[in-house]
Order: C-alpha cells, then structure tokens, then sequence
C-alpha cells in the first residue's frame, strides 16, 4: 500500500500512464479477432453457397440459340425470360424438358389461343424442326425427361409379343381415360381425354413421360422404357391401323359379342312390336 506522499503520488500516476496501452492493445486485438473472424465465416459461407454469386452466362448450342430466338419472339410473354414463368399467365418451364416442348408444341396445344381448362390440339405454328430448336433450348435451359432415339415402334414381324404385352399394359393404365378403343373420354371440370387415333409415337411416348393436364406421368420406375414402346405398338397396329377385333360394326371395340347383344335385344323388341301390330289387326 503506498503512503499518501509526494513519491506516492507519482508512483501511482506512473502507474496508470503504464497501464493506459494495455487497454488499447487489448481493444485492438478484439477488433482484429472479430475482423479474422468475419472473414472465415465469409470464407466458409463462399465455398459452401456458390449459388448466392452470379454465374457465368450459359452457353447454348447452335441449336438451341435458333430455339431462343423462337422463344424470344413467341414464348417470353407467357413464359417470362429464361423461362422463369409469368404469374397468372404462364408456369415455369425449368425441368419441363423437350418432351414436354414435343407435345405441347408439336400437337399445337401451344401457343395457346385463350384461358381454357384445357388446351385443344390444333394445327401447330412451328414445324418440326423449330420444335426440336424450342425443345434443345428448353433442355439446356433447365433439363428434364426427353425423348429417346431410335425407333419408338417395335417390330411386331420380329418381336409378335410385344403386341399382347402391349395391349395388355394399355388396358392396365389406359382404358379408363381413353376407352378401350382409344377413342378418348370426358373428365371432370371441362376436361377430356384425348383420343389416340392421329397421335404420333412421338407424342404418346412424350405424353407418358410429362403427363400433360390430368395425365398421370408414368415415369420409367412405373414403365419402362421398352413397357412404354409396347404401348405404342399396340396403339399404332391394334387402334390406329383399323385392325378390328370382329364383327361387321366394331361396336365399342369388344368383338362380336357386342353385336350379337344389340341384335338380339333389337329383334326381340321387333318381334313384340309385330305381334302386337297382328294382335291389333285380327
């Protein structure tokens, strides 16, 4: 304890002079601890969240650069820049894929003309060679299901089988939408379902694999891919090609026994009216 004097006066004072850096040196490292220390979490936070920066423009190919433009002049107003969709007038179309561009467009469904609770196929506006352009733009743009190469319809010379596994598959999934005959049908809310007659394999295979309006989307863990060409070959040769089951009308596409039913029932009311009509007359 030092005494109240002059000397201990001065010892004191030296004391708190001596004292005053420390403080500044400890505030000093506080601020370049909390400076090192905002740059690793910024550090951190750069690595682990690189989509919070701006990417490099996207490079398209030759391809889908001609479907850009095409989008540019047709789609964007819809559909928004980059696909992005337009509230109230479009959906987004990232992960949509070029399937979905092969019958949206290809059928004509798209442009659509107004609103409706579903788009009619009408004549398309782009041929099939600005499609492909639109659909590769649409796939570099965002991804999503696309259409496999190669033949989309088996060989039934070849491979006979695939014709029965085919229909059996089509009365499985696709009969209680589009009839046995494939002739289509009514859904709720102003719906329907499509017929089948003039699709093309192209628009069937990409249809199973978007699901467009109330279809289901039958992916390749539900059909595979070669499940999906059976359906196509039995609606190629058994619907579309007129190869009728039997009987004379094809009535509902079940085979004669459909049209015994109806004449039986159309006689024997024929058969009352006439003997009525000969009770009357004797």
């Amino acid at each position: 304890m030092t005494s109240d004097t002059p000397a201990g006066r001065r010892f004191r004072v030296f004391s708190r002079r001596r004292g005053a850096p420390s403080r500044t040196r400890r505030r000093l490292g506080a601020a370049v601890r909390m400076i090192a220390a905002l740059a690793l979490a910024g550090g951190v936070y750069t690595a682990f969240a690189p989509g919070a920066f701006a990417e490099e423009p996207r490079q398209l190919s030759a391809t889908a650069l001609e479907g850009k433009q095409l989008y540019d002049n047709s789609c964007i107003t819809c559909h928004g820049r980059d696909g992005q969709g337009v509230t109230d007038r479009g959906p987004s179309l990232i992960g949509v894929g070029s399937a979905s561009v092969e019958f949206q467009v290809g059928t004509g469904r798209m442009p659509m003309t107004r609103q409706e609770a579903q788009a009619e196929e009408k004549k398309p506006q782009f041929d099939k060679n600005q499609t492909k352009q639109l659909g590769q733009y649409i796939q570099e743009l965002g991804g999503g299901p696309q259409l496999p190469s190669g033949e989309l319809v088996e060989n039934l010379e070849e491979n006979p089988e695939a014709l029965a596994r085919g229909g059996e598959l089509f009365r499985v999934n696709c009969t209680s939408c589009h009839s046995f005959t494939g002739a289509g049908g009514a859904l709720s809310s102003g719906k329907f379902a499509p017929a089948l007659h003039d699709a093309t394999p192209e628009t069937i295979y990409a249809a199973m694999l978007t699901g467009p309006q109330n279809m289901p989307v039958f992916g390749d863990n539900q059909l595979t891919p070669d499940e999906k060409r059976e359906i196509i070959t039995y609606i190629k040769v058994q619907l579309q090609d007129d190869r009728d089951p039997g009987g004379i009308f094809n009535l509902g596409g079940y085979g004669p026994s459909t049209e015994g039913i109806a004449i039986f029932v159309v006689g024997i009311v024929l058969l009352v009216f006439t003997a009525l009509w000969i009770a009357g007359k004797s």
